[in-house]
């Protein structure tokens, strides 16, 4: 007797949340080969993306089903080859804080602080400092504007850095973000604190707009440096795209704030919201601007998300995953290939990066000369490269193939966001390193709870927990909290029923250490 087959394969199971009622729902992960060819299993040998990383035409969907709101269907990746790489090839041992702020209570992600089953450390710390802007964006995930007035106080800013500091010991990276930070009464107080604490780089995320109209403003961001960049807002070159998601013509205000930084010598990431058909097809443009000013160490390509305010968003035509963003850098860039664009080993699923360096007048991608898998296995655990042994022998390999002997013995400057140190070519520093970096942040409708247990990107709040940024924008921002609230009740009162039924007694407790919260597992 012949069987129905479904027209899917089954990958996973997973967890996720109602994209209408944010309960907890079952989840699973399927491919769908919608074009007919094989979908066979990664490529993990010399070429780990495969023979020209070619995407095979599979996609991957996660179907959730919620009881009250019926099924639906959510696209992760247009690539399916690319998306087993993640899950299969870039994998890394989770990396641990050096404390949990909350106990395991009511199950991911209502227990964030970090508790005892994240996966990941801080990466990267963001400390809100203030609601206010002076720009009312359409696509804002803090919902920021020049109507909110809230500012943090020193003392509240004072403690989102001990818990950074706590959870961290030595924090990689801190950015200092609002609504715009560079509005606080006390913004240089906050930037002082930040120095003062052990953080290895910090980061400030602005519109730009001072350090562009105000006399002597970037001049005193430069007293900062070293171990300091600026993380500017730049989403377009052209007025519509910025106009749709900033509803102001800011191309005058980047040019003059980039000006300065470049006089100034500031190390700046240009930040690039990607939404599908308003700005997608300038990433190569953005790319290829941002090669051309000297103080841009590179750019970072946030699809959008429907989280705080998002106007005329609707996901079936404005949403990208990483694999198609992935795409269009290596379609429209000119500069880099598939396999030079690889997964971030901390969060496979979220993160995606490029190194290129520059050699002489050119830029040259690291993976032309590096195999990109020695970068997950020689590199730390981390969203930025740590310090290595392995990784420092397979560039000095790199260099000493590109350049003359004498040069094999000069340092390589630090670079920036924490780049290993390596012994390089005289010629090369920091300023010669250019990244790309893919950054998805999930929201309701896309949150896959795995891959949520492995974001490496958290709030620091005022009480001392250290939230996943996603999981904070879905539950824990002010607005939030109501409805945070009734969702815990509700899984209080099934557990009470459950432990009632059963006779067992409650089972949480306070936070344990980061050495003992595995302990009694295999």
């Amino acid at each position: 007797m012949s069987r129905k087959n479904r027209p899917y394969l089954f990958y996973d199971t997973t967890q996720s949340v109602c994209t209408t009622c944010l309960r907890p729902v079952e989840a699973k992960i399927v491919f769908k080969d919608e074009s007919g060819a094989s979908a066979g299993p990664p490529q993990a040998g010399t070429r780990p993306l495969g023979a020209g990383a070619e995407r095979l035409g599979g996609r991957v969907y996660m179907d959730k089903w919620c009881p009250v709101h019926g099924a639906e269907r959510v696209l992760v990746s247009d690539d399916l080859a690319y998306y087993r790489l993640c899950r299969e090839v870039f994998v890394k041992h989770p990396e641990m804080p050096q404390r949990f702020g909350t106990a395991m209570r009511h199950g991911c992600p209502y227990d964030c602080g970090l508790c005892p089953d994240h996966m990941q450390h801080s990466c990267l710390s963001v400390v809100e400092i203030t609601d206010h802007c002076n720009l009312r964006c359409p696509t804002c995930y803090a919902a920021s504007g020049p109507e909110r007035l809230t500012h943090k106080s020193m003392a509240e800013v004072n403690a989102m850095l001990d818990a950074v500091i706590a959870s961290e010991g030595e924090a990689d990276v801190v950015q200092i973000s609002g609504g715009e930070p560079t509005l606080h009464p006390q913004f240089f107080e906050v930037l002082d604190a930040a120095k003062a604490r052990p953080i290895r780089h910090l980061m400030l995320n602005t519109n730009g707009i001072r350090i562009a109209q105000e006399p002597g403003f970037a001049e005193r961001l430069a007293t900062y440096l070293p171990a300091f960049e600026v993380y500017l807002q730049f989403d377009s070159l052209q007025r519509e795209a910025l106009m749709d998601l900033r509803g102001a013509d800011l191309r005058r205000v980047r040019e003059q704030a980039l000006e300065r930084l470049n006089a100034l010598g500031i190390s700046t990431t240009l930040v690039m919201t990607v939404k599908r058909g308003v700005n997608d097809h300038e990433i190569g443009d953005v790319i290829r601007f941002a090669t051309q000013q000297p103080c841009v160490r590179g750019v970072t390509l946030q699809p959008v998300q429907d989280a705080g305010r998002v106007e005329a968003y609707d996901a079936a035509k404005h949403r990208l995953t990483v694999s198609e963003i992935r795409r269009r850098i290596v379609e429209q860039s000119g500069l880099f290939t598939a396999e030079d664009v690889v997964p971030v080993p901390c969060n496979p699923d979220t993160l995606a990066m490029a190194y290129a360096l520059r050699v002489g007048d050119a830029l040259q991608p690291l993976t032309r000369f590096l195999d990109p898998q020695m970068l997950v296995e020689g590199a730390g655990n981390t969203i930025v490269f740590e310090r290595d042994a392995s990784l420092k022998d397979q560039v000095f390999k790199l260099f000493s193939t590109n350049h003359s002997p004498e040069s094999q013995a000069n340092c390589l400057s630090e670079l920036m966001c924490c780049l290993p140190k390596i012994s390089a070519p005289q010629t090369l520093d920091y300023r010669n390193v250019f990244r790309v970096l893919i950054v998805q942040f999930m929201d309701a409708q896309s949150l896959d709870i795995r891959a949520l247990k492995k974001s490496c990107i958290h709030m620091a709040l005022p009480d001392g927990r250290m939230v996943p940024f996603e999981s904070h924008n879905i539950f824990y921002r002010n607005e939030r909290q109501a409805l945070l609230a009734q969702i815990r009740g509700e899984l209080d009162q099934q557990h009470a029923h459950r432990r009632a039924a059963t006779d067992q007694p409650v089972r949480f407790s306070p936070a344990p250490s980061a050495t003992t919260a595995d302990e009694g597992l295999p």
